[in-house]
């Protein structure tokens, strides 16, 4: 017996007209639709099954989809599979129970029909499904930048986001710190409760994507943001499944809050805002909280003036060297200096403050670093030339030059170059933050010392391994940053005096040389001198000097001490 012509042709008007509703889709209208098709071929059961690729379908890891199933059971009478241009696999299976009587050969066409049309519908929606996840969505899982963005557009088009919303850039301080003492994998159990955390917050009209790593950014409405806020400041994150184990988290962060008369003329203008905020919360140490301001953006133009200047600026030789004396505070000896860079651009004479920060932003700053050592390397060259007896001279290294693997050569070739005594280079490296960039710093510290290239470490106690960076990595020189020395009105049991003190012993027993920047002052000698620190560098000898002036300084090779300590 054959089904009604009249019923099926209206029953798959109508079953087509549901899965075309691209407006707004009507599950329920689907299945009942789908329900009196089954019904009207006396169907028992109707499976279909999406998986991403034919490894998926092999392994069993996919979507399977029973949308009508009476429970008669009965075998298979109509099987497809398709393999889509994306390699995506989409199958379909109708059972119909063994007592039935067979379907005509005009019935089994519009069965079959009906099959391919659901195919059909399953492959556009779960494939419209997986190009969002590859839209919108990282390998991991988080929502991505262009989530973000689109979420943003969407409010804007709206008329909802200029003065009611807040954008935020984050980044989790210290989270390698967290990944080394709890493992990776807890670590990025971490990283996922503290993006739910923020996403719960969000809610379905605010947003929380991963730019990358451990950095985020957030859109939320304004009288979210004090909540989030006191989260960035510090919360603790669970990471077990009892909930009984837990890291504190914090983030340095950027926030732009969008004003009412904010022209969101391209996708950038919202992320330039936060990226300037945030880079400068970044630059106050890591771990403030930075509003937006329009004063960034004229910054973020210097910023971009300096790295145009830079090029031309190189060639010209723009950049000068300044030498700043190294002083036995015992006997007022010049027996060391340090070479600071300076622009002299035009008539203005611009702060390494203004510029080094820039190029640390990309790796001209390296390229700065090697030519600052080739004119240090040509002024010894031409002393011992004049019979001008040099000092030992440092150097500064950015962190950068730590990706570097062909560091060592690079420096040695430089001072063979102009043919100087290795003797008389000391090269200056700031104290690592990461275990990788520990590793890097002891191989190229160990290959200056095997060339007799001096080393000195900058910046101690800033890391987060001070006491490993010298115990194990063989540094001839520890410099102490003036914030350890104690002011002139402080006592000798103050926590700065007292830090002082067990810094400079420390370095002492395992046989560093000491030197103390910053010294300013007839009491600041006097605390050196009791400590044992004998090497000083500051204001109160000389400041930074041009080369002619050093010179002189050179041929004078000590300080009138007791002249010096009178007048200050």
């Amino acid at each position: 017996m054959e089904t009604s012509s009249e019923k099926y042709y209206m029953l798959l008007e109508q079953l087509l007209s549901e899965m075309n509703n691209l407006r707004s889709f009507d599950r329920d209208r689907f299945i009942s639709v789908l329900t009196e098709l089954c019904e009207l071929f006396r169907i028992s059961k109707g499976v279909t099954e999406f998986y991403t690729n034919e490894e998926k379908e092999r392994l069993g890891e996919g979507e399977i989809i029973c949308d009508y199933d009476n429970g008669k059971g009965g075998p298979a009478i109509i099987e497809h599979r398709v393999l889509t241009k994306s390699q995506a696999v989409i199958k379909g299976t109708i059972y119909r129970p063994e007592d039935e009587e067979p379907l005509s050969e005009r019935d089994m066409q519009r069965l079959d029909l009906i099959e391919r049309q659901l195919l059909s519908f399953v492959a556009r929606n779960r494939l419209a499904s997986a190009v969002e996840a590859l839209g919108f969505y990282d390998d991991f899982g988080f929502k991505n930048r262009r989530a973000f963005m689109r979420q943003a557009e969407r409010l804007n088009s709206q008329g909802l986001l200029k003065g009611r919303y807040t954008a935020i850039m984050l980044n989790l301080r210290h989270f390698s710190v967290i990944n080394q003492d709890i493992g990776r994998a807890n670590g990025d159990i971490v990283l996922r409760n503290f993006y739910k955390l923020i996403a719960a917050i969000a809610d379905t009209d605010g947003i929380i994507s991963r730019l990358g790593g451990d950095s985020f950014i957030v859109l939320i409405r304004n009288e979210l943001l004090e909540h989030v806020m006191s989260l960035l400041r510090g919360v603790p994150i669970y990471y077990d499944k009892e909930n009984e184990r837990r890291v504190l988290v914090s983030a340095s962060a950027g926030i732009f809050k969008i004003p009412e008369d904010f022209n969101f003329h391209s996708r950038s203008a919202i992320m330039d805002r936060m990226l300037s905020a945030y880079q400068t919360a970044k630059a106050e140490g890591g771990e403030s909280i930075t509003f937006y301001s329009e004063d960034m953006i004229k910054k973020k133009g210097e910023e971009m003036r300096i790295i145009q200047l830079f090029e031309p600026a190189l060639s010209k030789k723009e950049f000068k060297v300044f030498y700043q004396p190294k002083v036995d505070v015992n006997t007022g000896e010049v027996i060391g200096a340090e070479a600071l860079c300076r622009w002299q651009h035009g008539d203005n004479l611009i702060s390494p403050a203004a510029f080094v920060p820039v190029l640390e932003q990309s790796n001209d700053i390296c390229r700065l670093d090697f030519y600052i050592l080739d004119i240090v390397c040509s002024d010894i060259r031409r002393w011992l030339d004049a019979c001008i007896e040099p000092v030992r001279t440092s150097v500064n290294l950015s962190r950068k030059h730590l990706i570097d693997v062909d560091l060592l050569h690079h420096i040695i070739e430089i001072i063979d170059r102009h043919g100087v005594p290795h003797q008389y280079i000391e090269i200056e490296l700031t104290e690592t933050t990461t275990d990788v960039e520990f590793r890097v710093l002891k191989r190229i510290v160990s290959g200056l010392q095997d060339e007799g290239i001096c080393t000195s470490v900058d910046d101690f106690g800033m890391g987060y391994s001070s006491l490993n960076l010298i115990r194990e990595i063989p540094w001839n020189v520890l410099k102490i940053d003036r914030c350890f020395l104690p002011a002139d009105n402080e006592n000798d049991q103050s926590v700065t005096s007292l830090m002082y003190r067990h810094v400079v012993a420390m370095a002492l027993d395992i046989g560093l040389e000491c030197i103390t920047e910053g010294v300013e002052t007839t009491k600041q000698i006097e605390i050196l001198r009791a400590n044992h620190c004998r090497h000083a560098q500051g204001y109160i000898f000389d400041k930074p000097l041009p080369r002619d002036q050093f010179e002189k300084v050179l041929n004078m090779h000590r300080y009138d001490l007791e002249k010096i300590l009178s007048e200050h």
